[in-house]
C-alpha cells in the first residue's frame, strides 16, 4: 500500500543512514522494529564487514536474508546499537511496541554508541506514550495492582493473530501501561523496575547517543 505521507520512506532514510556510518569491523546491535530492519538490511546491501547482535527473533532472521553475520554478548563486545523507537523525547525513549524491549535494552545499554532510528511522528516533547512493561506471567495481577497504584493504567496486550495475550521471546506477558505525560522518566524507571515480577521496562532513560530522523528531504542528525 502507498504510503501517501512518505512515512515508510523517512524510516529507510534514517535507518539507512545510521547503516552508513557505520566501520568496517563493527559489532553491531540489530533492533527490533520497522526502522530499525532498514539499517539491517542496508548492512547486508553495502556488504561491510560487520558482526550483529541481534535482539530478537526477527532481527535475527532479517540479519540471516540479509546477509549479516551474527554473533552474541558472550563472543563479543558491541560497538554501536541501531535501534527503533515508539517515542522519542530528547534523549529518553519509550520502547517495546515489538515487545523485544527486555533484549533491546540490555543489547543497547551495552554498546559504546546507541543510534536512535525514527521518522518525525514518534517525536515529542515529553513522553507520554504508554510504556510496555515485561512481567513474568504468574506475577501479572501483582504488577497491574502495583502500576495502579503509580497512577498508571495497566492493560494486557492481546496477540493479534491468535486468542489470548502476546507471549515474549523471553516466554513473558506484556503490560501496556498508560501514565500519560511522564514529567520524571527516571523516577518512574526507577519506581517500575522495583516492582517484584518486572522482567524489563521500556523506558529507556539517558542511554541514546544520538538520534537519526528521516525526513521528507534527508536525515536530521541529533548528537546527545
Amino acid at each position: 500500500m502507498k504510503d501517501p505521507g512518505g512515512r515508510e520512506d523517512a524510516k529507510r532514510r534514517a535507518g539507512e543512514a545510521a547503516a552508513e556510518a557505520v566501520e568496517d569491523g563493527t559489532v553491531v546491535g540489530l533492533g527490533t522494529g520497522s526502522t530499525a530492519a532498514h539499517a539491517i538490511r542496508a548492512l547486508g546491501e553495502r556488504g561491510v564487514d560487520v558482526e550483529g547482535v541481534p535482539t530478537s527473533y526477527q532481527s535475527l532472521q532479517l540479519a540471516i536474508d540479509a546477509g549479516v553475520p551474527l554473533t552474541s554478548l558472550a563472543e563479543a563486545s558491541v560497538d554501536v546499537a541501531i535501534d527503533g523507537a515508539d517515542q522519542v523525547a530528547g534523549g529518553d525513549l519509550v520502547k517495546g511496541g515489538g515487545a523485544a524491549h527486555a533484549r533491546e535494552k540490555y543489547v543497547d545499554a551495552s554498546a559504546d554508541r546507541f543510534v536512535v532510528v525514527a521518522d518525525p511522528s514518534k517525536e515529542a516533547d515529553a513522553l507520554d506514550h504508554p510504556v510496555p512493561v515485561e512481567v513474568l506471567p504468574d506475577a501479572e495481577p501483582v504488577v497491574a495492582e502495583r502500576v495502579r497504584g503509580l497512577g498508571g493504567d495497566p492493560a494486557l496486550r492481546a496477540a493479534e493473530r491468535k486468542d489470548g495475550p502476546v507471549v515474549t521471546d523471553n516466554g513473558n506477558l506484556v503490560l501496556d501501561c498508560a501514565f500519560g505525560r511522564v514529567d520524571d522518566p527516571g523516577g518512574l524507571a526507577a519506581s517500575l523496575s522495583g516492582i517484584p515480577g518486572v522482567v524489563e521496562h521500556g523506558l529507556f532513560v539517558g542511554l541514546a547517543d544520538a538520534v537519526y530522523v528521516g525526513t521528507a528531504d534527508g536525515v536530521r542528525v541529533t548528537e546527545l
